[in-house]
């Protein structure tokens, strides 16, 4: 088998530590920004609308992972079976799951996936879907995180075949703030700025890493919901919020983005997290309201935060299950 870190220029190969495959690493994570630049030390990928998930592959053996390190093989089996296939180098790599509403990526399409864990259940929902690779983390025997991400990206074309619905996360090398109108014209989520020469850090949120987001859109803890009016079955809106100090804050109410069988679903769930206090530290000056235990996760767009701290026009997009609710806290831009 071909030595592929071999081929590094001299000061990129010291940088290639020699260790065994690890078990699990953190991903790295992006960070919001208010900037749109162009810069030749930057490269610029389209931001996927998916699920984050980790491969690790020894030999034919393949464990895909969530952030939050559940094994997903049974939930996406057609892309395990694929990295099965994906040639003969051990690697550990980064991408999106995703699936496709037209030419979008869709976080709301993908719903009709996550959670299945019957791979033949997963196949039969008739949703395609497609893993998108941006990183290599480790290759048969070297860690390559601290090898520069343009570097990393060009061993992830050697080491692994792309076929199916394993695909290469391509991009664009300069005109950074062209590719960001772009994509906000085509309906897309945005696009995301990472440094040329970036290590990757497992786990932190690095500024070497930068999202342009053309919606707003974020994870929020559902603490309660509302009973539903006229011939609204199920209930009539979420309450959500997010952890600030330890405190999980008030963010406003959700009454859209539900179908009949997702108000049903999600109410049942509800149900069974149902408790006597308000977990939110905010009044909320509602009535009507259940309380729940704070535990489920909900993927919400929105067009902006009011002055108040509240979310105007709300969505909701789907629920999530690779993330703790403690994890989640309101995104804020960084400033230019």
């Amino acid at each position: 088998m071909t030595d592929i870190v071999a081929g590094l220029p001299p000061d990129a190969r010291k940088r290639a530590r020699r260790t065994s495959q690890p078990a699990w690493v953190n991903p790295m994570l992006a960070t919001l920004t208010d900037r749109r630049f162009s810069n030749p030390n930057w490269i610029f990928e389209t931001k996927l609308d998916g699920e984050r998930c980790l491969a690790f592959k020894r030999g034919s053996t393949v464990r895909l992972l969530s952030r939050n390190r559940q094994l997903l093989n049974n939930t996406y089996p057609e892309v395990v079976e694929a990295l099965e296939r994906a040639g003969s180098h051990d690697v550990v790599i980064d991408g999106e799951i995703v699936a496709f509403e037209g030419k979008r990526t869709s976080f709301e399409k993908l719903q009709g996936r996550i959670g299945i864990k019957d791979p033949e259940a997963a196949r039969r929902t008739g949703i395609p879907v497609f893993y998108y690779v941006f990183d290599l983390l480790h290759v048969d025997r070297y860690d390559v995180t601290g090898v520069g991400l343009v570097l990393r990206k060009g061993l992830l074309r050697k080491a692994v075949t792309f076929r199916g619905p394993v695909r290469f996360e391509s991009h664009r090398d300069t005109e950074g703030e062209a590719f960001y109108r772009e994509a906000c014209a085509n309906g897309l989520e945005g696009v995301i700025a990472k440094r040329r020469d970036s290590d990757y850090v497992p786990g932190k949120r690095s500024p070497d890493w930068l999202k342009f987001k053309c919606v707003n859109e974020q994870e929020f803890v559902i603490g309660g919901f509302t009973d539903p009016a006229g011939s609204r079955m199920g209930f009539g809106a979420l309450l959500v919020g997010y952890y600030e100090r330890g405190k999980l804050r008030y963010a406003g109410k959700v009454g859209t983005g539900f179908d009949t069988p997702t108000l049903l679903t999600l109410h049942r769930k509800l149900d069974a997290r149902k408790t006597t206090r308000s977990p939110f530290a905010d009044e909320v000056k509602l009535t009507s309201v259940h309380w729940v235990k704070p535990v489920l996760v909900a993927q919400i767009g929105f067009s902006e935060w009011t002055r108040d701290g509240k979310l105007r026009h709300p969505r909701f997009l789907g629920l999530r299950t690779d993330k703790a609710a403690t994890q989640v806290v309101r995104e804020r831009p960084q400033l230019a």
